[in-house]
């Protein structure tokens, strides 16, 4: 089974908003250089997550592992996500689909969001 991570973000109109989401995705496959890792947006940024899942399917993925890039679970990710999983399912039967909770909602990132508020990171 060949994984996939999709790194998944609300977007803006702005494309300087996006370089975070980059980095992330830089040190997520510098971590696990193995592991392809997608980025996906929800909205004014390209690609959307089906895009980017078929993406991944394409370079041989049959495990996809979306992490929302949210603080946490709000409508976005409770609501519009599962409907955008259904529809890569749909197209993608043999796909293995995890959807991991909201990258906020981890007590090591908000740990690490509080070192930094504190100025220690």
């Amino acid at each position: 089974m060949s994984r996939a991570i999709v790194l998944f973000a609300h977007g803006a109109r702005d494309p300087e908003w996006a370089r975070p989401m980059q980095r992330l995705a830089e040190s997520v496959r510098a971590a696990e250089p193995g592991v392809p890792v997608f980025t996906a947006f929800l909205e004014f940024m390209t690609p959307d997550l089906p895009g980017a899942a078929e993406q991944a399917v394409q370079a041989g993925a049959t495990e996809l592992i979306v992490v929302p890039v949210f603080l946490a679970q709000g409508g976005h990710v409770r609501r519009d996500v599962p409907v955008m999983l259904a529809r890569i399912r749909e197209r993608h039967a043999g796909v293995r689909i995890e959807l991991r909770d909201a990258l906020g909602e981890s007590q090591a990132v908000i740990d690490a969001m509080a070192k930094v508020v504190l100025g220690k990171a």
